[in-house]
């Protein structure tokens, strides 16, 4: 992670080199309660470690004694914790008098502590701020449950990546309101405009400050000087890729789609799998499909899906470390998703996807949206199926009801952002300028084709070109 410029001259009115600021903004450390927002996996917990270890190291450059760094995973058994709300009376109880503000942090955010710190003192620590890159929407969109309509980039909502922050008048108001009013909202689908518009309040409360020095740009970056926090945009990798041949494809469709959906798969992603069948409620040989004998139902798939699970650990098909179940209109880059899987290990039990979330504020349960495609270990099959919690129904909702099958055994589900539910246009472009995304969903109104070659094929230009390409779309 980067270090604090050490060539900055006391005349450069970005200087945070001298000795007085060094007094000002360690005076402001003992205000700042960090907040990484982690996850329970191994990999995971590993990144917000090196993150806390970093921030210390900084701390202890300024001579100061170290402030609070909270790893969120970390503060309750509560499934709930990540989706933050549910925290809020945890942080004005533990730091509502002693402290100004409470910064949140991505695993992946890079942090200028000194930098940050005189950021922070710009603002007046006794009103109440919420801090953040601001991101909008172009178009009104179904994740966001086509809010603000008539003029959807009227609304901002922070970049987490970027870091956040909420003064602890803000805390402490919203705490109160948390623990008198049940949070209303069942479903916890994109966290970040979710929490603003809880905050926000219909007007009632703050709208996003836009801090300029709370960046999404590489660390190295030249554009990036005067930043106080960046990001890391390359693709995760942590070894070798996982092979092909360690990733069984599972791919759900039905007899209507045979001829409209899986041609697409065919002509995009399929070619990158080398263990792939398709799961259908009829036996196409042209295919080919495999009729599972579950009857085809108009949503929620659920026995399709458990069927997969159990043929998965069969001897029906050749032994993998990794399951990866999606729809017929996923676009999906495999080669991607084998860098990424090279982080986790299959011995653990690991669902990955983009998280969702149900009744979290009353002790509810996460899950992996299936659209944008759900990643099982072998372990974590075998122990949901030896649990024997099974579909109340054929057209159960299949994500969901897996979500709280691995609650129930405690296994944990970790969230990716480079999976995507929705279609590209439905998320705000400068939070998929730093992503080298690992998948989309749905072909309703784009090309499907030509939706993959821009966004997921590397066939002819790597991903550092992709995300290159995309910062000079912007």
């Amino acid at each position: 992670m980067s270090q604090i410029p050490a060539d900055i001259s006391i005349s450069d009115p970005h200087s945070y080199s001298s000795t007085s600021h060094r007094i000002m903004t360690a005076s402001c450390l003992r205000e700042v309660v960090f907040v990484i927002q982690s996850q329970r996996n191994s990999f995971h917990v590993q990144r917000a470690e090196r993150l806390r270890a970093d921030l210390l190291l900084q701390t202890e450059e300024l001579q100061e004694s170290p402030p609070p760094i909270l790893l969120l995973h970390t503060l309750s058994d509560s499934e709930g914790d990540w989706s933050i709300l549910p925290s809020l009376p945890y942080f004005s109880s533990h730091f509502g008098k002693n402290s100004s503000w409470i910064m949140f942090l991505e695993e992946e955010t890079n942090v200028k502590l000194e930098k940050l710190l005189t950021v922070l003192k710009k603002f007046v620590r006794r009103k109440e701020w919420f801090l953040g890159k601001p991101l909008h929407d172009d178009e009104s969109t179904i994740i966001h449950h086509y809010a603000f309509a008539e003029n959807p980039s009227s609304f901002k909502y922070p970049d987490f990546s970027a870091g956040w922050a909420l003064s602890i008048p803000l805390i402490n108001r919203l705490a109160n309101k948390v623990q008198q009013e049940p949070l209303k909202s069942d479903f916890t689908i994109d966290l970040k405009h979710e929490v603003a518009l809880y905050i926000w309040d219909e007007g009632k409360g703050p709208r996003l400050t836009a801090v300029p020095e709370l960046c999404t740009l590489p660390e190295n970056s030249p554009t990036a000087q005067h930043c106080a926090t960046a990001v890391s945009t390359h693709s995760p990798l942590c070894g070798e890729p996982v092979t092909r041949e360690d990733i069984f494809v599972a791919v759900k469709t039905c007899k209507k789609f045979h001829l409209e959906r899986v041609p697409v798969v065919k002509k995009t992603w399929e070619k990158q799998a080398s263990r792939l069948e398709y799961y259908s409620d009829h036996a196409d040989p042209s295919i080919p499909t495999i009729n599972l004998g579950v009857p085809n139902t108009d949503r929620g798939h659920c026995g399709k899906t458990f069927a997969i699970l159990s043929r998965y650990v069969s001897s029906s098909v050749p032994k993998t470390d990794w399951l990866l179940i999606v729809d017929d209109d996923t676009l999906i880059s495999l080669p991607r998703l084998q860098a990424l899987l090279s982080c986790y290990d299959p011995r653990e039990p690991v669902c990955l996807g983009e998280r969702y979330g149900y009744g979290l504020g009353q002790g509810g349960y996460s899950y992996i949206t299936g659209g944008g495609g759900m990643v099982f270990s072998r372990e974590a099959v075998l122990r949901l199926l030896a649990s024997g919690c099974k579909c109340y129904s054929n057209d159960a909702p299949d994500d969901m009801v897996v979500g709280m099958c691995l609650n129930a055994v405690q296994i944990p589900v970790t969230h990716s952002p480079l999976f995507h539910q929705a279609r590209p246009e439905d998320y705000a472009r400068d939070f998929l300028a730093h992503q080298i995304p690992i998948s989309f969903h749905k072909h309703w109104n784009i090309d499907p084709v030509a939706v993959f070659n821009k966004w997921l094929n590397d066939s002819d230009s790597s991903a550092e070109r992709l995300s290159t390409r995309l910062k000079e779309e912007l």
